[in-house]
């Protein structure tokens, strides 16, 4: 017989589960709406050659794939070596690469700064293991059509109100830009080839630490000169006082000579979050090594910490060259995703926000008009109501009901009134 089971890295969501992730959602939804950004929706499969388009990294070994329609077994033989040949659309990896396809599409009918929300599931062929899936729900908000930092300054000031809304409050942002990155790598001595591989070993600094980055670097053949000195910069002296976010902080975790106009943007990206927060201090820490794996990010990048948690709860960053594939003009871009099924997992369960969730316990001869009228008055009542037959076992039904978060529940025998429930708490 078939498996009754989800395919791997996919899952079901029992009812208690499902009423909790939409609960989120929803406070994710109107934190976002309250900062000015407007929800779209586009398909879930796209055409081959855009998600392969190399715009979205080593995400685009990870799409699945689907087959064309109406090949033959000679057919399927003669491109089984050619994937573009054997399919023509996919199941989109994420949300960015539908996005800028969308905005090419519906240019016109957009502001000239568009606020995008994107909340949708994705699919990727990854390996299945604990806190990765093949299928899982991403958060968006994406501002196209501004090249200054006020894009990057109200996408972190609303992705960490977001965070305060569901409880999660205290986090932080880690900041870089991907042309400090670049700069970086170039003043050590690395060329322009290299560096890509180089940012994939940086990446990992966290694991394997400065001498692991070093004697990677050195068994992926970098330039010898190069990792010597980028050796020496991480092994470096530094103080432990503490620096807040800002220009001194900035230029001393960088070598000297940094560029005076990333530095700028970077110090007025915290002038403009701190002017917005009431925190006592800017709620963004400047990492230098912080990388994002995407390859289309051109300036800053972030990735969201929360002192619960060992691992980030979402990041993004400016990727200006991305739509202009599709417009053949570049428009300025940016975006930060949340990292929604590590989030659902952190946030407490809360109750319903509506009136009270009764359960109706009714007697096998209670006329079935007198049911439906007794749960429509309350539904009317603003209520929600189930019905269930009473039991044996009346516990357990009560356990099973307050699981799927109901709070109440009533007797109801033949002849009963709204007036006349004894409605009483769950717990």
């Amino acid at each position: 017989m078939p498996s009754v089971t989800p395919p791997r890295g996919m899952r079901d969501f029992l009812p208690a589960d499902k009423a909790r992730r939409e609960r989120v959602l929803a406070v994710i939804r109107e934190r976002y709406r309250a900062h000015g950004f407007d929800e779209i929706e586009t398909p879930v499969l796209e055409e081959y050659a855009r998600l392969h388009s190399g715009i979205g990294g080593d995400n685009e070994k990870l799409a699945f794939n689907v087959l064309k329609r109406g090949l033959d077994a000679d057919a399927i033989r003669a491109a089984a070596d050619d994937p573009a040949a054997l399919t023509d659309l996919g199941l989109r990896y994420d949300l960015t690469v539908p996005l800028a396809r969308f905005y090419a599409s519906h240019r016109g009918e957009l502001p000239t700064v568009f606020r995008a929300i994107q909340i949708a599931p994705v699919w990727r062929a990854e390996r299945p293991q604990k806190g990765r899936y093949r299928q899982f729900m991403q958060c968006d908000i994406d501002i196209i059509g501004d090249g200054t930092g006020r894009a990057e300054a109200e996408l972190l000031v609303a992705s960490l109100d977001t965070l305060d809304a569901l409880g999660l409050t205290g986090g932080t942002i880690r900041v870089n830009d991907r042309r400090a990155l670049e700069w970086m790598l170039a003043s050590f001595g690395f060329t322009e080839q290299e560096r890509p591989g180089v940012l994939i070993t940086i990446d990992k600094l966290d694991k394997i630490g400065p001498t692991g980055v070093a004697d990677e670097l050195r068994e992926r053949g970098a330039t010898p000169s190069a990792v010597d000195a980028f050796a020496a910069f991480l092994q470096r002296p530094q103080t432990l006082e503490h620096h807040p976010y800002g220009e001194r902080q900035i230029r001393k975790a960088l070598p000297q000579g940094a560029p005076d106009d990333v530095v700028a943007s970077l110090v007025a990206l915290g002038d403009a979050v701190a002017a917005a927060r009431t925190d006592a201090e800017v709620p963004l820490q400047f990492d230098p090594f912080l990388v994002r794996g995407m390859g289309y990010y051109t300036g800053t990048i972030f990735e969201l910490a929360h002192p619960s948690v060992s691992y980030s709860l979402g990041g993004g960053g400016r990727y200006d060259g991305m739509i202009g594939r599709f417009l053949g003009q570049d428009v300025p871009a940016v975006g930060f995703s949340i990292g929604f099924e590590r989030i659902v997992d952190l946030v407490a369960g809360r109750e319903e926000a509506a009136s009270t969730a009764i359960v109706l316990v009714h007697d096998r001869d209670v006329p079935v008009a007198e049911l439906v009228a007794l749960k429509a008055a309350l539904v009317a009542d603003g209520r929600r109501v189930r019905l269930e037959q009473r039991t044996k076992n009346l516990k357990a039904l009560l356990e099973r009901a307050a699981a799927d978060g109901y709070t109440a529940f009533a007797a109801v025998s033949a002849g009963a009134t709204v007036g006349g429930l004894d409605i009483r708490p769950l717990s």
